[in-house]
């Protein structure tokens, strides 16, 4: 895993739930088929309400209409991120979509697990609110040893909490990828 990750900055609101990260009606796709699991990324956040979509303008899509990919690297949430259903296939979307980041608040615990038992996503909290701070588009860059994020674009530091013992999980690759390594099951 890398200790810097830069890139785009997608900004969310508060209380953003994995129904609208994946919308139920997207969660036909088979995610262990390549040629499935890619729509999982062209569907990532379609279900946040418009508004709450790349802030402060509140409106810009976080994959463009027809793609897969998406050119914001880095998700900054608030407060409560990924609350809901156990939909392990939130963070999937997300990193699916081309996200390496979340940043949030706080994590409803379960999609917090999910980032890190899957390995897809590296969930790190603010010490501070970002949702204000930061603005989708404003490039950025997570230093993991640092545990800050800098704001490039404005020149803005802030905080992160420590990833801790999630660390090592998310750089296997998820908790069964971990446990394999160090011996916890067969390879």
């Amino acid at each position: 895993m890398e200790n810097i990750i830069t890139g785009k900055a997608y900004v969310l609101g508060d209380d953003i739930d994995t129904d609208q990260i994946i919308p139920a009606e997207f969660l036909s796709y088979d995610p262990s088929k390549p040629e499935e699991r890619k729509y999982f990324g062209m569907y990532a956040n379609v279900g946040v309400p418009k508004g709450q979509r790349g802030l402060p303008d509140g409106d810009i899509p976080f994959v463009p209409e027809n793609e897969f990919k998406t050119e914001y690297t880095i998700l900054i949430g608030g407060k409560n991120f990924g609350c809901g259903s156990s939909r392990e296939h939130a963070p999937l979307a997300i990193a699916e979509a081309g996200a390496k980041v979340v940043i949030a608040e706080f994590y409803a615990r379960i999609f917090f697990r999910n980032c890190v038992n899957g390995g897809y996503l590296l969930p790190c909290e603010s010490v501070q609110r970002l949702v204000e701070e930061v603005k989708t588009g404003d490039n950025l860059e997570v230093d993991l040893e640092k545990a800050e994020v800098r704001n490039t674009t404005s020149g803005k530091a802030y905080a992160l909490k420590p990833l801790g013992d999630v660390k090592p999980i998310i750089e296997a690759g998820g908790v069964f990828d971990y446990a394999r390594q160090s011996g916890m099951l067969e390879k």
